[in-house]
């Protein structure tokens, strides 16, 4: 049996006898866990799409609904990094069972919340206990299965990571229209039931070492919350209160400041540290993480400026919405296998490199957006976000994580998606702050044009107040809606602007592909081949 042959970290791979092999019981019961994962990250965007009809549900203020999102956010971060010690103590079955029943729970009270207040509760509760289910996937990937495997493994978890977040609006707007926002919640419960008994049933890739829970450091977890938590609620609420002139985000980016001095002291002195830190010093490791967290912000980043455009600028609902987004789904989709496939053929960098590129290229034809842009306006750009970001994203989880000691992965694959989840808290923040000072900007500017001097300008003023004759102040509404089309035209430049930033990014980000180190080959490695 294969279990039998794992040592005491409890996380080495499967006997030589089967390397180039995979256990039909083992590859379902890992099939089993990336559906727990896919639900614990789409979780995040399928609520995002219906704040609004939570906040009149609940009825809850927009500062109040937003923490419906934020609460989940900061306990997802805080869980991220502990389930590599959780996981080592618990084992996975345990731990992800654990994790997987807690999060079903979770969102059945989040379906029958009455008030805003039990709604965060449960958010944040659903948040930290789903967290754990996202990096033991990614661990039991690379521990589970022989490396000779890895080309079909790396594009499962590197399509689920990225195609939750990127159809999470659709599913959630079609819930929400077709049935309420409790479904939001509802839908995860008898998924989760099956995750968590099938779970139980069939992993058996390591053994639980409770004699960890002895060393726990709860001054080491202290400090992380306070690091993490802070910085997430920073990056969050920065934006949207005009950042440190807000004297809550002063307090808690001083909380973040002290408390991330204090942690990564207790991480680097502490006996057994809640986090290992030591997978950094692997050049690759740190190398994909870093391109981890910068691919995050594009991730996370368009999910959130795509459908921010369609509903302010084009008025779409939801639905809408979810139905134009589809397509980078679906693009994702297809390229999974195509990108399995070139893993055992190209050299990995050379798929990071275009994968950016591509990305890069979506976000160029979006710095020409004009309120026309439709449907047909975003269908090439958003499946070249989808091929870029499955390009990108596998090769990199592969990079960073398959030339890992079996070990280490565990605590190495808990801040590896940590680097994913902050980049995309800062993309939203930048995202945010240069939409709102660059649409400041274009409004000054327009304002200097359209004035009594521009025949366009007075033309178009002339036109509104003859529509406008016998309806009250003529005059007023047509300036009224003269000043409405102004606005409405520096957000959409604002928008092309965050497109700009973000094709610069991803172009520069491409040409750093050349740190990395050439990793071998996954087809070839492990005593496997073809």
């Amino acid at each position: 049996m294969s279990s039998a042959s794992t040592t005491l970290s409890g996380t080495l791979p499967a006997a030589p006898v089967d390397a180039d092999r995979i256990a039909p019981k083992r590859l379902f019961a890992f099939l089993i866990m990336v559906f727990g994962m896919f639900m614990s990250i789409l979780d995040i965007q399928i609520v995002s799409a219906s704040l609004s009809e939570i906040q009149a549900g609940l009825s809850a203020s927009s500062n109040e609904v937003s923490w419906v999102q934020t609460a989940y956010l900061i306990a997802e971060v805080i869980a991220i990094p502990l389930s590599g010690f959780l996981s080592r103590a618990f084992g996975t079955r345990l731990l992800f069972a654990i994790s997987a029943a807690g999060f079903t729970f979770a969102s059945l009270m989040c379906g029958f919340t009455s008030s805003i207040e039990q709604m965060i509760l449960w958010r944040a509760i659903q948040g930290f206990l789903g967290a754990g289910m996202i990096p033991t996937v990614f661990a039991s990937a690379y521990t589970v299965f022989p490396r000779s495997k890895f080309h079909i493994v790396a594009p499962i978890i590197g399509l689920v990571a990225t195609l939750a977040p990127t159809i999470g609006p659709t599913v959630g707007g079609y819930i929400t229209d077709v049935m309420s926002w409790h479904w939001l919640f509802f839908i995860n419960v008898v998924p989760g039931i099956g995750i968590t008994i099938g779970v139980l049933a069939l992993v058996d890739f390591d053994e639980p070492h409770f004699e960890l829970l002895d060393h726990f450091d709860w001054w080491g977890l202290g400090f992380m919350a306070g690091f993490l938590g802070s910085l997430e609620y920073v990056l969050e609420e920065g934006p949207r209160n005009d950042w440190f002139a807000d004297e809550s985000i002063a307090t808690f980016a001083v909380i973040c400041a002290f408390s991330a001095i204090a942690f990564f002291w207790r991480v680097l002195t502490a006996k057994e540290p809640i986090v290992d830190l030591r997978a950094f010093t692997n050049r690759n490791f740190a190398l994909g993480s870093t391109f981890s967290f910068c691919i995050g912000i594009g991730l996370y980043g368009l999910t959130y400026i795509y459908p921010r455009y369609l509903a302010e600028v084009r008025g779409y609902s939801a639905m809408m919405i979810g139905e134009t987004m589809f397509v980078s789904g679906i693009a994702m989709f297809l390229m999974a296998p195509i990108v399995g496939r070139l893993m055992t053929k190209v050299d990995l960098r050379i798929l990071i490199g275009i994968g950016l590129v591509l990305f890069a290229s979506g976000t160029w034809q979006m710095t020409w957006i004009t309120r026309d842009f439709d449907f047909y306006e975003l269908l090439v750009p958003q499946i070249l976000r989808g091929m870029g970001m499955m390009l990108a994203m596998v090769p990199i989880n592969n990079i960073a994580l398959g030339t890992l000691a079996p070990q280490m992965l565990k605590n190495a694959s808990g801040l590896f998606n940590l680097t994913r989840n902050l980049g995309g808290a800062l993309g939203l923040a930048m995202i945010n702050t240069v939409l709102d000072h660059r649409t400041d900007f274009h409004i000054t500017r327009l304002h200097d044009k359209v004035t009594w001097g521009n025949a366009k300008a007075v033309e178009t003023l002339n036109m509104f107040t003859q529509k406008f004759q016998g309806m009250g102040d003529a005059s007023r509404m047509a300036m009224k809606q003269l000043s409405q089309i102004v606005h409405r035209q520096a957000v959409v430049m604002g928008f092309g602007d965050a497109f700009f930033m973000l094709s610069v990014f991803y172009v520069g980000l491409s040409v750093m592909v050349i740190l990395l180190d050439k990793p071998s080959n996954p087809a070839n490695a492990g005593g496997g081949g073809h």
